[in-house]
């Protein structure tokens, strides 16, 4: 039986430095109908980046999943790989029911909720996304990185929601976050609560839902985008 196992050291020690970036932006999926994928990702409420086409040989269509930096290209003549043969594709989310409600509420099939059965694998394919290792329900821990439901594209292409509260040690590199300090990140928090004051003031109460108005107004003013109010 294989074990899984997880380097708790990896944060306390610094990164190895690299002299350029390497950012997987693109994922390609292999589909046998480009307009019936296209219009599935669509109903997924999946941004449309791309549809490109060169006569009727070739044609590109890219979508990127909210709040994602990474993309999904599909297309006629794009790969050779069989399509539905794209397995294992991961979604992370932090509120799995939530994730699932969406899908069914745009008319999607989702599976029910499902964890591991402790080290098992599904043999040669991925863990819990085929097989018989499922156990129903969420994991009854709610531990990060343990609580799945799955879905596929017409072709059969299989996606996987994988719920991350928590992060593991030395996942998100501090290089990578959208502020430079500690310093930039306080001033940004200093003024959204200035402006949450003002927008309480307007709305004559307590706003309970504060911590969803302070990132909005984060994510905007760093954009360059019209401010809540």
């Amino acid at each position: 039986m294989a074990t899984a196992e997880i380097d708790r050291d990896a944060g306390a020690r610094p990164p190895a430095s690299h002299s350029v970036d390497m950012k997987l932006e693109v994922i390609v999926i292999p589909v046998s109908d480009v307009d019936r994928a296209k219009a599935f990702y669509a109903r997924l409420g999946w941004r449309l980046d791309a549809d490109f086409a060169s006569g009727d040989a070739w044609r590109v269509i890219q979508f990127t999943p909210p709040g994602s930096a990474c993309s999904v290209i599909f297309g006629k003549n794009v790969t050779a790989a069989a399509p539905g043969s794209a397995r294992g594709l991961y979604l992370i989310v932090s509120d799995l029911e939530a994730a699932r409600k969406d899908l069914l509420d745009r008319g999607i099939e989702v599976s029910e909720s499902f964890h591991g059965a402790g080290d098992v694998h599904a043999g040669p394919d991925e863990p819990y996304l085929f097989g018989s290792v499922r156990v129903s329900g969420a994991d009854p821990k709610r531990g990060s990185y343990s609580s799945f439901a799955a879905f596929s594209d017409p072709d059969g292409n299989g996606w996987l929601f994988q719920e991350v509260t928590t992060r593991l040690p030395g996942r998100i590199a501090a290089g990578d976050t959208t502020f430079a300090s500690q310093t930039d990140l306080a001033a940004a928090l200093r003024r959204a609560s200035v402006a949450h004051g003002e927008h309480e003031k307007r709305t004559g109460g307590h706003d309970d839902n504060w911590a969803d108005w302070y990132a909005d107004y984060i994510v905007r003013e760093q954009a360059g985008q019209e401010l809540p109010t």
